[in-house]
Protein backbone atom coordinates (compact mmCIF):
# COMPACT_ATOMS: atom_id res chain seq x y z
CA UNK A 1 0.00 0.00 0.00
CA UNK A 2 3.01 1.98 0.02
CA UNK A 3 2.45 5.57 -1.43
CA UNK A 4 -1.66 5.09 -2.15
CA UNK A 5 -3.86 6.21 -0.12
CA UNK A 6 -5.56 4.46 2.87
CA UNK A 7 -8.75 1.96 1.84
CA UNK A 8 -11.48 1.81 5.03
CA UNK A 9 -14.81 -0.21 4.47
CA UNK A 10 -17.29 0.35 7.17
CA UNK A 11 -20.03 -2.16 8.01
CA UNK A 12 -22.94 -1.62 9.91
CA UNK A 13 -26.69 -0.35 9.71
CA UNK A 14 -29.94 -0.60 10.25
CA UNK A 15 -30.43 1.73 13.28
CA UNK A 16 -29.00 4.75 14.55
CA UNK A 17 -27.71 2.81 17.84
CA UNK A 18 -24.92 1.38 14.58
CA UNK A 19 -24.66 4.61 12.22
CA UNK A 20 -23.90 6.55 14.62
CA UNK A 21 -20.69 5.38 16.17
CA UNK A 22 -19.94 4.22 12.54
CA UNK A 23 -20.08 7.96 10.91
CA UNK A 24 -18.42 9.10 14.29
CA UNK A 25 -15.24 6.61 13.44
CA UNK A 26 -15.07 7.73 9.64
CA UNK A 27 -15.10 11.55 10.48
CA UNK A 28 -12.34 10.57 13.50
CA UNK A 29 -10.00 8.60 10.37
CA UNK A 30 -10.58 11.37 7.91
CA UNK A 31 -9.52 13.95 10.29
CA UNK A 32 -6.33 12.54 11.18
CA UNK A 33 -5.68 11.34 7.09
CA UNK A 34 -7.75 13.18 5.10
CA UNK A 35 -6.49 10.97 2.11
CA UNK A 36 -8.20 7.84 3.35
CA UNK A 37 -11.06 6.36 0.53
CA UNK A 38 -14.02 5.59 3.03
CA UNK A 39 -16.68 3.38 1.75
CA UNK A 40 -20.06 2.60 4.04
CA UNK A 41 -21.87 -0.46 3.72
CA UNK A 42 -25.58 -1.05 4.92
CA UNK A 43 -28.37 -2.20 3.73
CA UNK A 44 -30.96 -0.80 1.09
CA UNK A 45 -33.77 -0.91 3.89
CA UNK A 46 -32.11 0.79 6.84
CA UNK A 47 -31.62 4.05 7.81
CA UNK A 48 -28.08 4.69 6.43
CA UNK A 49 -29.62 5.16 3.03
CA UNK A 50 -30.02 8.57 4.19
CA UNK A 51 -28.25 9.07 7.35
CA UNK A 52 -24.54 8.12 5.18
CA UNK A 53 -24.90 10.01 2.25
CA UNK A 54 -25.89 13.01 4.12
CA UNK A 55 -22.52 13.12 6.42
CA UNK A 56 -20.42 13.01 3.25
CA UNK A 57 -19.40 9.40 2.61
CA UNK A 58 -20.28 7.00 0.03
CA UNK A 59 -22.59 3.84 0.85
CA UNK A 60 -22.66 0.45 -1.01
CA UNK A 61 -25.41 -2.15 -0.26
CA UNK A 62 -25.46 -5.60 0.13
CA UNK A 63 -28.99 -8.17 1.01
CA UNK A 64 -29.93 -8.00 4.49
CA UNK A 65 -29.49 -11.54 6.32
CA UNK A 66 -31.69 -11.80 9.76
CA UNK A 67 -30.31 -14.36 12.05
CA UNK A 68 -33.10 -16.07 13.28
CA UNK A 69 -33.28 -16.85 16.77
CA UNK A 70 -35.62 -20.07 16.46
CA UNK A 71 -36.55 -22.88 13.99
CA UNK A 72 -38.07 -21.64 10.88
CA UNK A 73 -38.34 -21.25 7.17
CA UNK A 74 -36.25 -18.49 7.84
CA UNK A 75 -33.46 -20.44 9.41
CA UNK A 76 -33.53 -22.89 6.31
CA UNK A 77 -32.97 -20.06 4.07
CA UNK A 78 -30.14 -18.74 5.93
CA UNK A 79 -27.31 -20.43 4.54
CA UNK A 80 -27.83 -19.65 0.87
CA UNK A 81 -28.74 -15.98 2.16
CA UNK A 82 -25.55 -15.68 3.89
CA UNK A 83 -23.47 -17.20 1.41
CA UNK A 84 -24.78 -14.23 -1.48
CA UNK A 85 -24.51 -11.94 1.08
CA UNK A 86 -20.45 -13.04 1.60
CA UNK A 87 -19.77 -12.48 -2.61
CA UNK A 88 -21.44 -9.14 -2.43
CA UNK A 89 -19.75 -8.09 0.49
CA UNK A 90 -16.31 -9.75 -1.15
CA UNK A 91 -17.32 -7.93 -4.59
CA UNK A 92 -16.92 -4.52 -2.48
CA UNK A 93 -14.21 -5.17 -0.62
CA UNK A 94 -12.18 -5.83 -3.93
CA UNK A 95 -13.55 -3.13 -6.01
CA UNK A 96 -12.51 -0.67 -2.84
CA UNK A 97 -9.29 -2.62 -2.78
CA UNK A 98 -9.78 -2.41 1.08
CA UNK A 99 -6.84 -2.28 3.59
CA UNK A 100 -8.81 -2.65 6.15
CA UNK A 101 -12.79 -3.59 7.55
CA UNK A 102 -15.03 -1.79 9.91
CA UNK A 103 -17.40 -3.73 11.55
CA UNK A 104 -19.93 -1.92 14.69
CA UNK A 105 -22.37 -4.74 14.34
CA UNK A 106 -26.03 -5.71 12.82
CA UNK A 107 -26.88 -7.55 10.32
CA UNK A 108 -24.62 -6.52 7.49
CA UNK A 109 -20.91 -6.71 9.58
CA UNK A 110 -21.62 -10.80 9.47
CA UNK A 111 -20.59 -11.03 5.81
CA UNK A 112 -18.48 -8.51 5.57
CA UNK A 113 -16.19 -9.89 8.38
CA UNK A 114 -16.13 -13.39 6.68
CA UNK A 115 -15.30 -11.75 3.41
CA UNK A 116 -12.54 -10.24 4.79
CA UNK A 117 -11.15 -12.82 6.40
CA UNK A 118 -10.90 -14.99 3.15
CA UNK A 119 -9.15 -12.32 1.27
CA UNK A 120 -6.94 -12.22 4.83
CA UNK A 121 -7.61 -8.28 5.33
CA UNK A 122 -7.85 -7.31 8.49
CA UNK A 123 -10.90 -6.74 10.81
CA UNK A 124 -11.47 -4.40 12.94
CA UNK A 125 -14.76 -4.67 15.25
CA UNK A 126 -16.68 -2.09 17.74
CA UNK A 127 -19.22 -3.22 20.02
CA UNK A 128 -21.69 -0.60 21.05
CA UNK A 129 -23.74 -2.50 24.09
CA UNK A 130 -23.03 -4.14 27.13
CA UNK A 131 -24.09 -7.47 25.50
CA UNK A 132 -22.85 -8.04 22.48
CA UNK A 133 -24.37 -8.76 19.63
CA UNK A 134 -24.83 -12.32 17.40
CA UNK A 135 -22.85 -10.55 14.34
CA UNK A 136 -19.59 -8.72 16.86
CA UNK A 137 -19.78 -12.56 18.70
CA UNK A 138 -18.32 -13.91 15.59
CA UNK A 139 -16.66 -11.60 14.35
CA UNK A 140 -14.47 -11.21 17.49
CA UNK A 141 -13.29 -15.02 17.10
CA UNK A 142 -11.64 -13.67 13.57
CA UNK A 143 -9.57 -10.50 14.90
CA UNK A 144 -7.62 -8.80 18.06
CA UNK A 145 -8.33 -5.83 16.96
CA UNK A 146 -11.80 -5.78 19.04
CA UNK A 147 -13.40 -2.54 21.03
CA UNK A 148 -16.06 -2.13 23.16
CA UNK A 149 -18.19 1.30 24.64
CA UNK A 150 -18.63 -0.77 28.14
CA UNK A 151 -15.74 -2.09 30.53
CA UNK A 152 -17.77 -5.07 30.95
CA UNK A 153 -18.58 -6.38 27.43
CA UNK A 154 -17.25 -9.78 27.16
CA UNK A 155 -15.70 -10.48 23.79
CA UNK A 156 -12.22 -11.87 23.45
CA UNK A 157 -9.84 -9.36 22.91
CA UNK A 158 -11.74 -6.57 23.64
CA UNK A 159 -10.12 -3.23 24.80
CA UNK A 160 -12.72 -0.47 26.52
CA UNK A 161 -12.38 3.00 24.08
CA UNK A 162 -16.53 4.15 24.90
CA UNK A 163 -18.52 5.10 22.45
CA UNK A 164 -17.36 6.81 19.60
CA UNK A 165 -19.93 10.13 19.43
CA UNK A 166 -20.10 13.24 17.51
CA UNK A 167 -17.82 15.63 18.82
CA UNK A 168 -20.87 18.68 19.48
CA UNK A 169 -21.47 16.08 22.00
CA UNK A 170 -18.06 14.99 23.02
CA UNK A 171 -16.65 18.26 23.69
CA UNK A 172 -19.91 20.07 24.95
CA UNK A 173 -19.59 23.04 27.84
CA UNK A 174 -22.83 22.22 29.27
CA UNK A 175 -22.66 25.15 31.89
CA UNK A 176 -21.18 27.99 29.21
CA UNK A 177 -24.09 26.79 27.01
CA UNK A 178 -26.95 26.37 28.98
CA UNK A 179 -28.86 29.40 28.26
CA UNK A 180 -28.54 29.42 24.48
CA UNK A 181 -29.56 25.90 24.30
CA UNK A 182 -32.77 26.48 26.90
CA UNK A 183 -33.70 29.60 24.37
CA UNK A 184 -33.33 27.01 21.42
CA UNK A 185 -35.51 24.76 23.11
CA UNK A 186 -38.27 26.91 24.47
CA UNK A 187 -37.53 26.36 27.78
CA UNK A 188 -36.89 29.16 30.79
CA UNK A 189 -33.69 29.61 31.94
CA UNK A 190 -34.47 29.80 36.12
CA UNK A 191 -37.07 26.77 36.70
CA UNK A 192 -35.72 23.55 36.98
CA UNK A 193 -35.80 21.39 33.42
CA UNK A 194 -36.92 17.70 33.09
CA UNK A 195 -36.38 16.75 29.20
CA UNK A 196 -37.81 13.39 28.59
CA UNK A 197 -36.70 11.07 25.26
CA UNK A 198 -37.76 7.59 24.10
CA UNK A 199 -35.23 7.44 21.27
CA UNK A 200 -36.05 8.58 17.57
CA UNK A 201 -38.85 5.50 17.52
CA UNK A 202 -40.06 7.12 20.93
CA UNK A 203 -40.96 4.92 23.89
CA UNK A 204 -45.27 4.52 24.89
CA UNK A 205 -45.02 3.42 28.40
CA UNK A 206 -42.78 6.79 29.48
CA UNK A 207 -44.50 8.84 27.43
CA UNK A 208 -47.95 7.50 29.04
CA UNK A 209 -46.48 7.80 32.39
CA UNK A 210 -45.13 11.45 31.68
CA UNK A 211 -48.68 12.67 30.27
CA UNK A 212 -50.20 11.53 33.93
CA UNK A 213 -47.73 13.22 36.04
CA UNK A 214 -47.98 16.59 34.32
CA UNK A 215 -50.24 18.05 37.20
CA UNK A 216 -47.46 17.21 40.05
CA UNK A 217 -44.50 18.17 37.73
CA UNK A 218 -46.10 21.81 37.10
CA UNK A 219 -47.11 21.68 41.12
CA UNK A 220 -43.52 21.49 41.63
CA UNK A 221 -42.27 24.28 39.27
CA UNK A 222 -40.72 21.94 36.50
CA UNK A 223 -40.86 22.90 33.19
CA UNK A 224 -40.74 19.43 30.81
CA UNK A 225 -39.73 19.46 27.49
CA UNK A 226 -40.87 15.73 25.94
CA UNK A 227 -39.30 14.02 22.81
CA UNK A 228 -42.11 11.84 21.71
CA UNK A 229 -40.82 10.28 18.79
CA UNK A 230 -42.16 10.67 15.30
CA UNK A 231 -45.61 9.49 14.86
CA UNK A 232 -45.94 9.37 19.21
CA UNK A 233 -47.35 12.63 19.70
CA UNK A 234 -49.40 13.03 23.01
CA UNK A 235 -52.96 13.96 22.20
CA UNK A 236 -55.86 15.29 24.98
CA UNK A 237 -59.73 13.63 24.66
CA UNK A 238 -60.55 16.23 21.66
CA UNK A 239 -57.88 14.97 19.56
CA UNK A 240 -55.63 18.09 19.90
CA UNK A 241 -51.74 17.59 20.81
CA UNK A 242 -51.91 17.32 24.74
CA UNK A 243 -50.92 20.84 26.12
CA UNK A 244 -50.45 21.59 30.25
CA UNK A 245 -49.08 24.26 31.88
CA UNK A 246 -44.62 24.35 31.59
CA UNK A 247 -45.08 21.52 29.25
CA UNK A 248 -44.16 21.65 25.63
CA UNK A 249 -43.87 18.79 23.35
CA UNK A 250 -42.18 17.91 19.98
CA UNK A 251 -41.75 14.63 17.68
CA UNK A 252 -37.98 15.73 17.22
CA UNK A 253 -34.84 17.61 18.27
CA UNK A 254 -31.79 17.66 16.04
CA UNK A 255 -29.29 17.97 18.09
CA UNK A 256 -29.28 16.05 21.26
CA UNK A 257 -26.19 18.55 22.48
CA UNK A 258 -28.74 21.43 23.07
CA UNK A 259 -30.59 18.75 24.88
CA UNK A 260 -27.96 17.38 26.95
CA UNK A 261 -26.84 21.36 27.37
CA UNK A 262 -30.76 22.38 29.07
CA UNK A 263 -31.99 19.30 31.07
CA UNK A 264 -31.14 19.51 34.93
CA UNK A 265 -32.25 15.78 34.15
CA UNK A 266 -33.04 13.97 31.39
CA UNK A 267 -34.91 10.75 31.20
CA UNK A 268 -34.56 8.29 28.81
CA UNK A 269 -33.93 4.32 27.67
CA UNK A 270 -30.33 3.24 28.40
CA UNK A 271 -29.42 2.64 24.71
CA UNK A 272 -26.04 2.66 24.66
CA UNK A 273 -25.16 5.67 22.71
CA UNK A 274 -27.68 7.33 25.67
CA UNK A 275 -25.86 5.92 28.68
CA UNK A 276 -22.47 6.64 26.62
CA UNK A 277 -23.13 10.46 26.14
CA UNK A 278 -24.83 11.44 29.30
CA UNK A 279 -21.75 10.03 30.70
CA UNK A 280 -19.48 12.47 28.31
CA UNK A 281 -21.48 15.10 28.81
CA UNK A 282 -21.90 14.67 32.82
CA UNK A 283 -25.52 15.58 32.73
CA UNK A 284 -27.73 13.65 35.49
CA UNK A 285 -30.35 10.65 34.03
CA UNK A 286 -32.84 8.43 35.14
CA UNK A 287 -33.14 5.90 33.28
CA UNK A 288 -35.68 3.35 32.47
CA UNK A 289 -34.50 0.44 30.42
CA UNK A 290 -36.39 -1.28 27.41
CA UNK A 291 -38.70 -3.92 29.38
CA UNK A 292 -37.98 -6.69 26.91
CA UNK A 293 -35.11 -8.11 24.61
CA UNK A 294 -32.11 -9.88 25.94
CA UNK A 295 -31.69 -7.15 28.94
CA UNK A 296 -28.52 -5.73 27.56
CA UNK A 297 -30.12 -1.86 28.33
CA UNK A 298 -30.01 -2.36 32.08
CA UNK A 299 -26.38 -3.21 31.40
CA UNK A 300 -25.65 -0.93 29.74
CA UNK A 301 -26.49 1.37 32.67
CA UNK A 302 -25.28 -0.70 35.20
CA UNK A 303 -21.57 1.18 35.37
CA UNK A 304 -23.02 4.48 35.34
CA UNK A 305 -25.95 3.88 38.11
CA UNK A 306 -23.07 2.09 40.28
CA UNK A 307 -21.02 5.25 40.04
CA UNK A 308 -24.48 7.64 41.31
CA UNK A 309 -24.58 9.61 37.85
CA UNK A 310 -27.97 8.15 37.06
CA UNK A 311 -30.95 6.50 38.86
CA UNK A 312 -32.52 3.00 36.94
CA UNK A 313 -36.08 2.55 37.34
CA UNK A 314 -37.74 -0.64 35.80
CA UNK A 315 -40.56 0.16 33.29
CA UNK A 316 -43.08 -1.80 35.00
CA UNK A 317 -41.96 0.62 38.03
CA UNK A 318 -41.90 3.71 35.90
CA UNK A 319 -45.30 5.19 37.33
CA UNK A 320 -46.99 8.51 38.02
CA UNK A 321 -46.42 7.60 41.66
CA UNK A 322 -42.43 7.23 41.52
CA UNK A 323 -42.52 10.32 39.61
CA UNK A 324 -43.69 11.96 42.53
CA UNK A 325 -41.82 10.27 45.17
CA UNK A 326 -38.70 10.73 43.52
CA UNK A 327 -38.36 11.85 40.12
CA UNK A 328 -39.98 15.41 41.91
CA UNK A 329 -37.91 16.16 44.91
CA UNK A 330 -34.31 14.92 42.59
CA UNK A 331 -35.63 17.96 40.26
CA UNK A 332 -35.21 20.04 43.97
CA UNK A 333 -32.15 19.04 44.70
CA UNK A 334 -29.38 20.89 43.40
CA UNK A 335 -26.42 19.66 45.23
CA UNK A 336 -27.55 16.06 44.26
CA UNK A 337 -27.85 17.00 40.77
CA UNK A 338 -24.54 18.58 40.43
CA UNK A 339 -23.29 15.21 42.38
CA UNK A 340 -24.75 13.04 39.41
CA UNK A 341 -23.67 15.45 36.80
CA UNK A 342 -19.61 15.30 38.58
CA UNK A 343 -19.40 11.32 38.62
CA UNK A 344 -21.08 10.91 35.38
CA UNK A 345 -18.69 12.83 33.90
CA UNK A 346 -15.66 11.59 36.07
CA UNK A 347 -17.20 7.94 34.00
CA UNK A 348 -16.78 9.32 30.33
CA UNK A 349 -15.20 8.79 27.90
CA UNK A 350 -14.96 11.47 25.04
CA UNK A 351 -12.45 10.50 22.62
CA UNK A 352 -12.97 7.05 21.27
CA UNK A 353 -13.98 8.26 18.15
CA UNK A 354 -9.70 8.60 18.00
CA UNK A 355 -9.26 5.71 19.77
CA UNK A 356 -10.83 3.81 17.40
CA UNK A 357 -9.28 5.88 14.32
CA UNK A 358 -5.92 4.76 15.82
CA UNK A 359 -6.76 1.01 16.05
CA UNK A 360 -7.72 1.28 12.28
CA UNK A 361 -4.62 2.93 11.47
CA UNK A 362 -2.38 -0.16 13.23
CA UNK A 363 -4.71 -3.10 12.18
CA UNK A 364 -4.24 -1.43 8.65
CA UNK A 365 -0.76 -1.06 9.17
CA UNK A 366 -0.65 2.67 8.30
CA UNK A 367 1.39 5.09 9.49
CA UNK A 368 0.01 8.73 9.01
CA UNK A 369 3.64 10.05 8.99
CA UNK A 370 4.64 8.02 5.79
CA UNK A 371 1.05 8.16 4.60
CA UNK A 372 2.00 4.37 3.95
CA UNK A 373 1.99 0.53 4.86
CA UNK A 374 4.34 -1.06 6.82
CA UNK A 375 3.27 -4.21 5.88
CA UNK A 376 0.22 -6.94 6.40
CA UNK A 377 -0.54 -7.18 10.27
CA UNK A 378 1.06 -9.36 11.86
CA UNK A 379 -1.29 -9.67 15.08
CA UNK A 380 -4.45 -10.86 12.68
CA UNK A 381 -5.59 -13.96 13.04
CA UNK A 382 -4.82 -16.81 10.65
Amino acid sequence: MTNQNLSVVLAGGGTAGHISPLLAIARAIRASAPETEILAVGTAAGMETGLVPAAGFKLATIDRVPMPRRPSADLLKLPGRLSAAVRQAGAIIDEAAADVVVGVGGYVSTPLYFAARRRGVPIVIHEANARPGLANRLGARLTRHVAAAFDNTPLPHAQWVGMPMRTEIARLDRDAVRDAARTKLGLEPGRPALIVTGGSSGAASINGTISASLPALAAAGVQVLHITGRGKQLLDASGALLAAPGYRQVEYVDGMEDVYAAADVLLARSGAATVCEVAAVGVPAVLVPLPHGNGEQALNAAGLVQAQGAVLVADREFTPDWVGRQLVPLLQDPQRLAAMAAAARALGIRDADERMAAMVFSAAGYSRAGHGSTGKDTNELR
